[in-house]
């Protein structure tokens, strides 16, 4: 076989090759995800935060296939624009339902309680805030130490367990790094009857919190504390004695002797009246 036919093989190969990588490349363009229609949905166009509303400069619409689509994601402006935003949006991100509020429920704190739940606040210094690293997102137990009523010593309970943070001042979001925020107040998120309890220790004594890992949702049954517990060599209270009233009897004096009245005559003389004592029957003869 000479050299020119050998030329002509390897050229003839190459050309194949070539008509066939073409072939399948085009192949897989015409079934790829590309020739899916594509769907506009609305994004951020910036970072919101969370409490804010949604304006017309924090959203724009983007082309996405709509099988890369999550479920409920909005499709128009007027389903986002004007609702109060509950949870953090990046840049670039889709703006679920699930990080909004409600239709109508407004903007800002109003938006963060969900429905059945009230936010209470409560004032609190750097130790009370557990040095001030107490903000939104964050979970608390409420500690109450006072003294009760009808006892001498002071005693700490556990209030309340477990509770959401979801302000700390007027920041709705917790510092991006993570640095402590020094505020007067932290508003908490509770229940109508956690919310009484709430309201009710702030005015018998003075209120603690106590700072729990987010991941810890477990509420342990706490006994109080009290200052003896403390003290483990203090001797124990003696019970008080009662008080006995011993009933005072009057003691009458004894009766008088009874009196024998006598008149006797001597003679002419004039009467005479004698008196001599009753002998009593308990005598002896």
């Amino acid at each position: 076989m000479n050299r020119s036919r050998l030329l002509m093989i390897g050229a003839l190969a190459l050309a194949l090759g070539g008509l066939v990588s073409v072939a399948v490349y085009k192949n897989l363009i015409g079934h790829g995800p590309a020739s899916e229609p594509g769907v506009e949905v609305v994004v951020a166009a910036n970072d919101i935060q969370v409490g804010a509303r949604i304006e017309e400069h924090d959203i724009r619409l983007v082309r996405y296939p709509a099988s890369a689509l999550p479920f409920g994601t909005p499709t128009r402006r007027s389903q986002v624009l004007g609702r109060g935003v509950i949870l953090p949006i990046a840049k670039g991100e889709f703006i679920l339902p699930g990080k909004l509020a409600p239709e109508n429920a407004g903007a800002g704190l109003p938006a963060l309680i969900p429905p059945g739940m009230r936010a209470v606040s409560v004032r609190v210094n750097e130790v009370v805030s557990v040095a001030n690293f107490v903000g939104p997102g964050t979970r608390v137990d409420v500690l109450l130490t006072g003294t009760p009523t009808g006892s001498g010593d002071s005693q700490t309970t556990t209030v309340l367990q477990n509770v959401a943070v979801i302000a700390a001042g007027h920041n709705l979001e917790r510092n991006a790094a993570g640095e402590a925020q020094n505020v007067p107040v932290i508003t908490l998120l509770a229940s109508p009857e956690d919310a009484e309890k709430l309201t009710l220790a702030s005015s018998q004594g003075k209120i603690q919190l106590a700072l729990r890992n987010p991941l810890d949702t477990h509420q342990d049954p706490v006994d109080a504390a009290n200052v003896r517990e403390l003290y483990k060599s203090m001797a124990p209270a003696p019970a008080p004695r009662p008080v006995v009233h011993e009933a005072k009897h009057k003691v009458e004096p004894p009766p008088s002797p009874s009196v024998l009245s006598v008149e006797v005559y001597q003679g002419d003389k004039q009467k005479e009246e004698v008196k001599f004592p009753e002998q009593s029957n308990d005598d002896p003869k």
